[in-house]
């Protein structure tokens, strides 16, 4: 940078060596660099979506983190990882930060292999203060006196893992763990409030604390009473702050400091407050408002709706894809269609109601709509507590955020056979945010459960027969799978069924099985590989699981089979499939396209074709599978 960075004379980011030359700047100065930073952040997520809100208004509170912390060797964990675009830029990113979420650019998510400066993996939330905890004790084994900071959401706060950390954490008072809470969603009243900033720019103060610390030294030197006026002191300050700074005890109670509320837009407070927190050389949590969406009218009036967002427009705010026409919006009014007639139908999600198009039926029947918060495990087993007394619960979930309730469908629905309906949205391939969020394990995860049946439709009318099945024909866990996005229907959508469809000529010795969305490519493909006189049948699953034996014995009657799948190879259908064939002692060609390891952010198509899965390369597959038999 300029000699002149110690001046009030603005800068910009393209003149600094970050993040050092932060801690150089005057608080005015870092302004300057804000408003900067959230232009760059509104102009790139315009054009290649992105979590736009939270990162507005986590700004500043990141730059006041790289001022009084010096990454790499203080470890930053972020929780949940979307909010980490401006730590981005001030970690070396900011020329490569137009390429977020593309394929070969930068990854959404914090990710070590990116940078020195993300310290861990964070695409699913709650997890920070367990990693940070973990980090300050390894620091403590190897001799550093570095910091762990966990930068937590107060929505990942309803994540039960935070509370077990925070629990675990609260026990070593020599550590140098710092909780920073990025509150933009917690109410507090004005006068409580008021007192809590006012005490907390007290006590927040280094003078404070060394004038508390000399006090209370002074104290214990006294002879016979010292101690007993020290314990008499500290109880009354207690007794105020339970009455006054409810807040604050919970976080006591489990052996933090707790500093808060401080406004997590002043850069000057939030310099102070973390330096204090920093003199503790304990565990300390540190709560700081914030506004979700901070900089962008639009996103500050409809935050949920900018949380993540497709590409848009930035003079007016409007997304360029409408959300009307996906399979998450045919979902959730199928739901309420069937919960008008029948009243047993409650709607439950974690914390995601616009994204599984859940917000029609809250509208309709708020009286059954549940949103439990970032608590998958939760929303699980309370699900089975609703199908105990005779309710019919559908939880809509992301697949990428169901991994983390796999024990409660065993152990709370399964076994006691309980009728729970999943809706699991944005499975197979998401596209841009990468390996934390593709929908690739919920088929291996569900296929080891008994008492469970898996449907993958096609379409949306598809999706709405299956839904209909789902909720009046089985007596157990059912799961529904649909991709993220719209459909893509080039096959007649009348011709459809929940169990199977297939497509048989005379005389093909060759098979192509899919189901979901896939079906539209092997259609596709099918029908260039008649044209080119190519003779091959086809079978498209909608029931997924369990697989039928009576159709696996058909398909072994085939020379060539050839199994198309949106998962994860180990433990697929077509794993399930291939296992059948061999006790079936079958001896033709069987040939598995499935994903085998975890898929980096690209867009949907380009992912599809890099595994093989879109119509062109199973066209090539095919053909090439036949010339190869052929030859032999």
């Amino acid at each position: 940078m300029k000699e002149n960075k110690n001046t009030e004379e603005r800068c910009t980011l393209s003149e600094l060596t970050l993040p050092d030359d932060l801690k150089n700047l005057s608080p005015r100065q870092c302004r300057y660099l804000c408003s900067e930073i959230r232009s760059i952040l509104i102009s790139t997520v315009s054009r290649t979506g992105g979590h736009l809100a939270s990162n507005l208004g986590a700004v500043e509170l990141t730059m006041a983190i790289h001022r009084n912390f010096n990454s790499p060797e203080d470890k930053i964990v972020w929780d949940v990882g979307h909010q980490s675009y401006t730590h981005k830029i001030l970690t070396g990113r900011l020329k490569d930060f137009q390429t977020l979420r593309q394929e070969g650019g930068i990854s959404g998510f914090p990710k070590p292999e990116e940078s020195e400066h993300d310290s861990f993996i964070s695409g699913h939330s709650s997890t920070s203060v367990s990693v940070a905890c973990g980090i300050a004790e390894a620091m403590k084994l190897q001799g550093k006196d570095n910091y762990a900071v966990a930068v937590i959401g107060d929505g990942a706060m309803t994540g039960g893992m935070f509370y077990e950390a925070m629990n675990n954490a609260g026990k070593d008072q020599k550590s140098n763990l710092i909780v920073i809470l990025n509150d933009n969603n917690m109410s507090i009243s004005k006068s409580v409030g008021a007192l809590a900033r006012y005490l907390t720019s007290l006590r927040s103060t280094e003078k404070y604390l060394n004038t508390k610390r000399a006090v209370e030294k002074t104290l214990m030197k006294v002879p016979v009473v010292g101690t007993t006026v020290a314990k008499g002191i500290k109880t009354a300050k207690d007794s105020v702050k339970s009455n006054i700074l409810e807040q604050s005890t919970m976080f006591e109670d489990m052996g933090f400091i707790y500093l808060g509320p401080v406004d997590g837009h002043n850069i000057a407070e939030l310099d102070s407050v973390i330096r204090t927190a920093k003199s503790y050389h304990r565990p300390v949590f540190i709560h700081a408002k914030t506004v979700k969406g901070k900089g962008y009218s639009p996103a500050e009036k409809n935050p949920g709706e900018y949380h993540g967002i497709s590409r848009f427009d930035i003079s007016t705010g409007n997304p360029e894809v409408s959300a009307e026409d996906s399979y998450s919006t045919v979902f959730g009014k199928e739901l309420v269609e069937l919960a008008e007639r029948d009243d047993r139908i409650c709607a439950i999600t974690a914390a995601m109601k616009y994204g599984t198009g859940l917000q029609f039926f809250n509208w309709q029947f708020p009286e059954r709509f549940y949103d439990v918060g970032i608590a998958e495990q939760h929303a699980v087993t309370f699900a089975g507590g609703l199908a105990s007394m005779g309710q019919i619960p559908v939880f809509a979930v992301y697949s990428t955020f169901l991994q983390r309730a796999y024990d409660q469908l065993v152990h709370d629905v399964a076994i006691g056979k309980l009728h729970v309906v999943l809706g699991i949205d944005r499975a197979g391939i998401v596209g841009e945010d990468g390996e934390t969020h593709q929908g690739l394990l919920d088929v291996p995860m569900l296929t080891t459960i008994p008492n469970t049946v898996i449907y993958s439709p096609s379409c949306y009318e598809e999706l709405r027969l299956c839904m209909k099945k789902a909720i009046y024909a089985n007596k157990c866990l059912t799961a529904i799978r649909y991709p993220r996005g719209s459909e893509e229907a080039d096959f007649n959508t009348g011709l459809l069924n929940t169990e199977y469809l297939f497509n048989r000529s005379d005389g093909s010795d060759t098979l192509l099985i899919t189901y979901g969305r896939l079906y539209n490519e092997v259609y596709k493909a099918h029908k260039k590989l008649t044209a080119q006189g190519v003779g091959c049948d086809m079978l498209k699953l909608t029931k997924i699981f369990p697989v039928s034996h009576e159709l696996t014995n058909e398909i072994s009657s085939y020379k060539r089979v050839i199994f198309v799948e949106e998962s994860m190879s180990e433990g697929s259908i077509s794993e399930k499939v291939g296992e059948r064939l061999a006790e079936l002692s079958y001896t033709g060609d069987y040939t598995r396209v499935t994903a085998d390891g975890f898929q980096k952010q690209a867009p949907v198509r380009s992912a599809l074709a890099e595994l093989g899965m879109t119509c062109d390369k199973i066209v090539e597959l095919v053909c090439s599978k036949v010339k190869e038999n052929a030859k032999t």
